[in-house]
Protein backbone atom coordinates (compact mmCIF):
# COMPACT_ATOMS: atom_id res chain seq x y z
CA UNK A 1 0.00 0.00 0.00
CA UNK A 2 1.12 3.32 -1.12
CA UNK A 3 1.35 5.95 1.54
CA UNK A 4 1.98 9.66 0.52
CA UNK A 5 3.30 12.36 2.95
CA UNK A 6 0.85 15.50 2.20
CA UNK A 7 1.85 18.33 4.22
CA UNK A 8 4.34 20.13 6.47
CA UNK A 9 2.93 18.50 9.91
CA UNK A 10 3.97 15.25 8.41
CA UNK A 11 0.36 14.16 8.19
CA UNK A 12 0.51 10.64 6.30
CA UNK A 13 -2.60 10.16 3.93
CA UNK A 14 -3.06 6.44 2.61
CA UNK A 15 -4.14 6.95 -1.25
CA UNK A 16 -5.96 3.96 -1.10
CA UNK A 17 -8.23 4.98 1.18
CA UNK A 18 -10.13 6.70 -2.01
CA UNK A 19 -12.19 4.78 -3.54
CA UNK A 20 -12.44 4.77 -7.58
CA UNK A 21 -15.22 7.08 -7.57
CA UNK A 22 -13.24 9.66 -5.32
CA UNK A 23 -9.80 9.45 -7.06
CA UNK A 24 -11.78 9.98 -10.26
CA UNK A 25 -13.61 12.97 -8.64
CA UNK A 26 -10.12 14.27 -6.94
CA UNK A 27 -7.97 13.78 -10.54
CA UNK A 28 -10.68 15.93 -12.54
CA UNK A 29 -10.93 18.67 -9.85
CA UNK A 30 -7.16 18.87 -9.77
CA UNK A 31 -5.93 18.69 -13.61
CA UNK A 32 -9.56 21.27 -14.19
CA UNK A 33 -7.95 23.78 -11.70
CA UNK A 34 -4.75 23.73 -13.49
CA UNK A 35 -5.73 24.30 -16.74
CA UNK A 36 -8.13 26.82 -15.69
CA UNK A 37 -7.76 28.24 -12.53
CA UNK A 38 -11.57 28.01 -11.49
CA UNK A 39 -14.08 25.84 -8.74
CA UNK A 40 -15.25 23.20 -10.34
CA UNK A 41 -18.50 22.12 -9.75
CA UNK A 42 -20.62 18.77 -9.24
CA UNK A 43 -22.76 19.69 -12.52
CA UNK A 44 -19.66 20.40 -14.75
CA UNK A 45 -17.73 17.52 -13.27
CA UNK A 46 -20.63 14.84 -14.37
CA UNK A 47 -20.15 16.13 -17.45
CA UNK A 48 -16.46 15.00 -17.75
CA UNK A 49 -16.49 12.27 -15.57
CA UNK A 50 -15.27 8.86 -17.52
CA UNK A 51 -18.21 7.27 -15.12
CA UNK A 52 -21.87 7.51 -15.09
CA UNK A 53 -22.36 9.95 -11.70
CA UNK A 54 -25.42 12.27 -11.02
CA UNK A 55 -24.38 16.12 -9.70
CA UNK A 56 -26.10 14.58 -6.34
CA UNK A 57 -23.85 11.58 -5.89
CA UNK A 58 -20.64 13.56 -6.82
CA UNK A 59 -21.67 16.33 -4.83
CA UNK A 60 -21.59 14.08 -1.69
CA UNK A 61 -18.08 12.32 -2.74
CA UNK A 62 -16.89 16.21 -2.39
CA UNK A 63 -18.13 16.94 0.76
CA UNK A 64 -16.35 13.77 1.71
CA UNK A 65 -13.10 14.88 0.15
CA UNK A 66 -13.65 17.71 1.76
CA UNK A 67 -13.89 16.60 4.95
CA UNK A 68 -11.00 14.63 4.66
CA UNK A 69 -9.06 18.47 3.40
CA UNK A 70 -7.96 17.39 0.11
CA UNK A 71 -10.47 20.08 -1.81
CA UNK A 72 -12.13 23.34 -0.59
CA UNK A 73 -14.66 26.20 -1.63
CA UNK A 74 -13.27 29.53 -2.11
CA UNK A 75 -16.63 30.89 -0.83
CA UNK A 76 -19.94 29.45 -0.10
CA UNK A 77 -21.87 28.81 -3.38
CA UNK A 78 -18.63 28.04 -5.74
CA UNK A 79 -17.17 24.91 -7.00
CA UNK A 80 -14.21 23.66 -5.41
CA UNK A 81 -10.44 23.65 -5.33
CA UNK A 82 -7.78 21.21 -4.33
CA UNK A 83 -6.20 22.41 -1.44
CA UNK A 84 -2.70 22.01 -1.26
CA UNK A 85 -2.42 18.45 0.78
CA UNK A 86 -4.75 17.73 -2.68
CA UNK A 87 -2.37 18.74 -4.94
CA UNK A 88 0.17 17.01 -2.87
CA UNK A 89 -2.23 13.47 -2.98
CA UNK A 90 -2.82 14.19 -6.93
CA UNK A 91 1.00 14.86 -7.71
CA UNK A 92 2.53 11.98 -5.96
CA UNK A 93 -0.33 9.00 -6.54
CA UNK A 94 -2.48 10.64 -9.04
CA UNK A 95 -0.54 12.45 -11.61
CA UNK A 96 0.33 10.84 -14.90
CA UNK A 97 3.38 12.18 -16.08
CA UNK A 98 3.52 12.64 -19.52
CA UNK A 99 6.22 12.44 -22.25
CA UNK A 100 8.11 15.15 -24.49
CA UNK A 101 7.26 14.66 -27.98
CA UNK A 102 9.99 14.15 -30.51
CA UNK A 103 10.54 17.25 -31.55
CA UNK A 104 10.80 19.34 -27.98
CA UNK A 105 13.43 16.61 -26.95
CA UNK A 106 15.20 17.83 -30.50
CA UNK A 107 14.47 21.13 -29.39
CA UNK A 108 16.07 20.79 -25.78
CA UNK A 109 19.28 19.02 -27.26
CA UNK A 110 19.92 21.24 -30.14
CA UNK A 111 19.98 24.60 -27.79
CA UNK A 112 21.89 22.89 -25.14
CA UNK A 113 23.99 20.61 -26.85
CA UNK A 114 25.02 23.70 -28.92
CA UNK A 115 27.13 25.52 -26.43
CA UNK A 116 28.67 22.36 -25.06
CA UNK A 117 32.12 23.89 -25.95
CA UNK A 118 31.70 26.66 -24.20
CA UNK A 119 32.37 27.03 -20.29
CA UNK A 120 30.77 25.61 -17.52
CA UNK A 121 29.20 28.25 -16.34
CA UNK A 122 27.87 29.55 -20.22
CA UNK A 123 26.43 25.74 -20.20
CA UNK A 124 24.57 26.39 -16.26
CA UNK A 125 23.55 29.68 -17.58
CA UNK A 126 21.53 28.70 -21.13
CA UNK A 127 20.30 25.78 -19.42
CA UNK A 128 18.46 27.94 -16.42
CA UNK A 129 17.51 30.09 -19.76
CA UNK A 130 16.12 27.29 -22.11
CA UNK A 131 13.89 25.70 -19.39
CA UNK A 132 12.33 28.92 -17.82
CA UNK A 133 11.43 29.37 -21.63
CA UNK A 134 9.85 26.27 -22.29
CA UNK A 135 7.93 26.12 -19.00
CA UNK A 136 6.96 29.80 -18.85
CA UNK A 137 8.22 30.23 -15.25
CA UNK A 138 11.85 30.82 -13.46
CA UNK A 139 14.43 28.64 -14.30
CA UNK A 140 16.99 27.87 -11.24
CA UNK A 141 20.27 26.35 -11.10
CA UNK A 142 22.52 25.24 -8.25
CA UNK A 143 25.76 23.70 -9.28
CA UNK A 144 29.15 23.47 -7.32
CA UNK A 145 31.57 25.59 -8.72
CA UNK A 146 34.03 24.36 -11.43
CA UNK A 147 36.70 23.28 -9.67
CA UNK A 148 39.03 26.66 -10.05
CA UNK A 149 43.00 25.67 -11.11
CA UNK A 150 45.60 27.60 -9.32
CA UNK A 151 47.74 30.44 -11.81
CA UNK A 152 49.92 32.30 -8.69
CA UNK A 153 50.50 32.61 -5.12
CA UNK A 154 52.03 35.40 -3.12
CA UNK A 155 53.13 36.31 0.40
CA UNK A 156 53.04 39.96 1.08
CA UNK A 157 54.49 41.49 4.80
CA UNK A 158 51.92 44.08 6.09
CA UNK A 159 52.33 44.60 9.74
CA UNK A 160 55.11 43.27 11.74
CA UNK A 161 54.01 39.21 12.64
CA UNK A 162 51.50 39.19 9.57
CA UNK A 163 51.43 38.62 6.11
CA UNK A 164 48.88 39.28 3.02
CA UNK A 165 48.71 35.22 1.63
CA UNK A 166 47.22 35.83 -1.98
CA UNK A 167 45.98 33.27 -4.12
CA UNK A 168 45.26 33.60 -7.79
CA UNK A 169 43.28 31.31 -9.64
CA UNK A 170 43.54 30.70 -13.85
CA UNK A 171 39.76 32.46 -14.24
CA UNK A 172 41.59 35.61 -12.54
CA UNK A 173 39.69 35.29 -9.22
CA UNK A 174 41.50 36.02 -6.22
CA UNK A 175 41.56 35.13 -2.62
CA UNK A 176 43.25 36.78 0.16
CA UNK A 177 43.90 35.87 4.02
CA UNK A 178 45.71 37.82 6.66
CA UNK A 179 48.15 35.07 8.19
CA UNK A 180 49.64 35.36 11.60
CA UNK A 181 53.76 34.68 10.93
CA UNK A 182 56.04 32.50 13.11
CA UNK A 183 58.59 34.57 15.41
CA UNK A 184 61.76 35.39 13.51
CA UNK A 185 60.61 34.88 10.64
CA UNK A 186 63.54 36.59 8.21
CA UNK A 187 61.78 38.82 5.31
CA UNK A 188 63.55 36.65 2.57
CA UNK A 189 61.23 33.83 4.02
CA UNK A 190 58.00 35.33 2.14
CA UNK A 191 60.11 35.43 -1.07
CA UNK A 192 61.43 32.12 -0.79
CA UNK A 193 58.10 30.17 0.57
CA UNK A 194 55.86 31.97 -2.59
CA UNK A 195 58.77 31.04 -5.37
CA UNK A 196 58.61 27.44 -4.04
CA UNK A 197 54.62 27.41 -4.29
CA UNK A 198 54.58 28.54 -7.55
CA UNK A 199 56.88 26.46 -8.98
CA UNK A 200 54.78 23.59 -7.40
CA UNK A 201 51.02 24.18 -7.55
CA UNK A 202 50.15 26.18 -11.23
CA UNK A 203 47.45 24.30 -12.35
CA UNK A 204 46.18 21.98 -9.63
CA UNK A 205 43.55 22.77 -7.58
CA UNK A 206 44.03 23.61 -3.63
CA UNK A 207 42.80 20.07 -2.52
CA UNK A 208 45.65 18.54 -5.70
CA UNK A 209 47.99 21.49 -4.78
CA UNK A 210 47.96 20.10 -0.57
CA UNK A 211 48.26 16.50 -1.84
CA UNK A 212 50.97 17.08 -3.58
CA UNK A 213 53.53 19.29 -1.55
CA UNK A 214 52.32 16.57 1.12
CA UNK A 215 53.92 13.61 -0.77
CA UNK A 216 56.77 16.11 -1.24
CA UNK A 217 57.45 16.69 2.39
CA UNK A 218 60.93 15.32 2.71
CA UNK A 219 62.26 17.40 -0.37
CA UNK A 220 60.38 20.57 1.13
CA UNK A 221 62.78 19.95 4.51
CA UNK A 222 65.80 20.13 2.36
CA UNK A 223 65.11 22.61 0.34
CA UNK A 224 63.27 24.90 3.13
CA UNK A 225 63.38 25.82 6.95
CA UNK A 226 61.03 24.91 9.35
CA UNK A 227 59.59 28.86 9.76
CA UNK A 228 59.31 28.70 5.62
CA UNK A 229 57.45 25.66 5.53
CA UNK A 230 55.18 26.97 8.55
CA UNK A 231 54.19 29.92 6.31
CA UNK A 232 53.29 27.61 3.41
CA UNK A 233 51.65 25.66 5.82
CA UNK A 234 49.60 28.49 7.50
CA UNK A 235 48.89 29.49 3.93
CA UNK A 236 47.54 26.66 2.13
CA UNK A 237 45.37 25.89 5.37
CA UNK A 238 43.88 29.76 4.68
CA UNK A 239 43.33 29.03 1.48
CA UNK A 240 41.86 25.61 1.52
CA UNK A 241 38.38 25.35 0.20
CA UNK A 242 37.86 28.48 -0.83
CA UNK A 243 37.91 28.40 -4.56
CA UNK A 244 37.06 24.38 -4.53
CA UNK A 245 34.27 23.84 -2.53
CA UNK A 246 31.51 26.77 -3.31
CA UNK A 247 28.08 27.02 -5.36
CA UNK A 248 26.89 29.17 -7.56
CA UNK A 249 23.02 29.95 -7.85
CA UNK A 250 21.29 30.99 -11.20
CA UNK A 251 17.86 32.43 -11.68
CA UNK A 252 16.40 33.07 -14.64
CA UNK A 253 13.43 34.22 -16.52
CA UNK A 254 11.62 35.94 -13.11
CA UNK A 255 9.59 38.03 -14.97
CA UNK A 256 7.63 35.02 -16.40
CA UNK A 257 6.39 34.69 -12.37
CA UNK A 258 4.37 38.02 -13.06
CA UNK A 259 2.41 36.71 -16.31
CA UNK A 260 -1.32 35.90 -15.78
CA UNK A 261 -0.88 37.99 -12.35
CA UNK A 262 -3.68 40.87 -11.35
CA UNK A 263 -4.63 41.31 -8.17
CA UNK A 264 -2.68 43.12 -5.56
CA UNK A 265 -2.89 40.48 -3.06
CA UNK A 266 -0.98 38.34 -5.95
CA UNK A 267 1.63 40.44 -6.93
CA UNK A 268 2.23 40.74 -2.93
CA UNK A 269 3.02 37.32 -2.88
CA UNK A 270 5.33 37.48 -5.70
CA UNK A 271 7.27 40.15 -4.49
CA UNK A 272 7.87 38.25 -1.27
CA UNK A 273 8.79 35.48 -3.12
CA UNK A 274 11.16 37.78 -5.51
CA UNK A 275 12.51 39.31 -1.74
CA UNK A 276 13.13 35.47 -0.97
CA UNK A 277 15.74 34.41 -3.96
CA UNK A 278 17.26 37.65 -3.50
CA UNK A 279 18.73 36.37 -0.36
CA UNK A 280 19.46 33.15 -2.05
CA UNK A 281 20.01 31.33 1.53
CA UNK A 282 16.59 29.55 1.49
CA UNK A 283 16.59 28.88 -1.74
CA UNK A 284 20.06 27.12 -1.81
CA UNK A 285 19.07 25.43 1.01
CA UNK A 286 16.19 23.56 -0.50
CA UNK A 287 18.04 22.89 -3.28
CA UNK A 288 21.02 21.04 -1.29
CA UNK A 289 18.10 19.14 -0.05
CA UNK A 290 17.05 18.41 -3.87
CA UNK A 291 20.42 17.04 -4.40
CA UNK A 292 19.81 13.97 -2.06
CA UNK A 293 17.30 13.12 -4.54
CA UNK A 294 17.54 10.29 -7.08
CA UNK A 295 15.01 12.00 -9.97
CA UNK A 296 12.77 15.00 -10.03
CA UNK A 297 11.88 16.60 -6.75
CA UNK A 298 8.80 18.25 -6.13
CA UNK A 299 7.95 21.51 -3.62
CA UNK A 300 4.36 22.54 -2.98
CA UNK A 301 3.39 25.75 -1.78
CA UNK A 302 4.13 25.84 2.35
CA UNK A 303 6.12 22.83 2.33
CA UNK A 304 9.16 24.85 2.84
CA UNK A 305 9.51 28.08 4.24
CA UNK A 306 10.76 29.82 0.80
CA UNK A 307 7.27 28.88 -0.93
CA UNK A 308 4.80 29.19 2.10
CA UNK A 309 3.83 33.16 1.46
CA UNK A 310 4.06 33.12 -2.07
CA UNK A 311 2.36 30.19 -2.84
CA UNK A 312 4.43 28.91 -5.38
CA UNK A 313 6.13 25.29 -6.45
CA UNK A 314 9.51 24.17 -7.76
CA UNK A 315 10.53 20.93 -9.76
CA UNK A 316 14.05 20.11 -9.53
CA UNK A 317 16.50 17.51 -10.65
CA UNK A 318 19.76 16.27 -10.18
CA UNK A 319 22.60 16.50 -12.70
CA UNK A 320 25.90 14.27 -12.15
CA UNK A 321 29.60 14.71 -13.83
CA UNK A 322 31.82 11.63 -15.25
CA UNK A 323 31.53 9.67 -11.94
CA UNK A 324 28.23 9.86 -10.89
CA UNK A 325 28.87 12.39 -8.15
CA UNK A 326 25.94 14.74 -8.37
CA UNK A 327 27.63 18.41 -8.78
CA UNK A 328 24.22 20.38 -8.91
CA UNK A 329 20.44 20.81 -9.56
CA UNK A 330 17.83 22.32 -12.48
CA UNK A 331 14.45 23.74 -12.59
CA UNK A 332 11.74 25.60 -12.21
CA UNK A 333 10.04 27.90 -9.57
CA UNK A 334 6.13 28.68 -10.37
CA UNK A 335 2.55 28.68 -9.32
CA UNK A 336 1.62 26.07 -7.17
CA UNK A 337 -1.33 25.78 -10.39
CA UNK A 338 1.88 24.44 -13.36
CA UNK A 339 1.41 21.69 -15.27
CA UNK A 340 3.08 19.09 -13.66
CA UNK A 341 2.59 16.48 -16.28
CA UNK A 342 4.35 18.36 -18.84
CA UNK A 343 6.99 20.30 -16.02
CA UNK A 344 8.04 16.83 -14.46
CA UNK A 345 9.44 15.15 -17.65
CA UNK A 346 11.01 18.88 -19.35
CA UNK A 347 13.15 19.11 -16.08
CA UNK A 348 14.34 15.16 -16.09
CA UNK A 349 14.80 15.51 -19.28
CA UNK A 350 17.20 19.02 -19.46
CA UNK A 351 19.17 17.40 -15.94
CA UNK A 352 20.09 14.35 -18.43
CA UNK A 353 21.17 16.31 -20.79
CA UNK A 354 23.19 18.58 -18.56
CA UNK A 355 24.84 15.25 -16.83
CA UNK A 356 25.74 14.02 -20.90
CA UNK A 357 27.50 17.13 -21.73
CA UNK A 358 29.12 17.09 -18.67
CA UNK A 359 30.64 13.58 -18.78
Amino acid sequence: MKETRIDSADQVFNIDALNERSRAILRQIVESYLQTGEPVGSRNLARVLPMNLSPASIRNVMSDLEHTGLIASPHTSAGRVPTQMGLRLFVDGLLEVGDLSDDERRSIESQITSHQSGSFDTLLNEAGELISGLSHCAGVVLADKQVERLKHAEFVPLAPGKALAILVGESGEVENRIIELPAGLPPSALTQASNYLNARIQGLTISEAISKLKTEEKQTRVELDELTQRVISLGLAEWSGTLDDRKSLIVRGRSNLLKEVSAQEDLERIRQLFDALESKSDLMQILGLAEQAEGVKIFIGSENKLFSLSGSSMVVAPFRDDQRKVVGVIGIIGPTRLNYARIIPMVDYTAKLVSKLLT
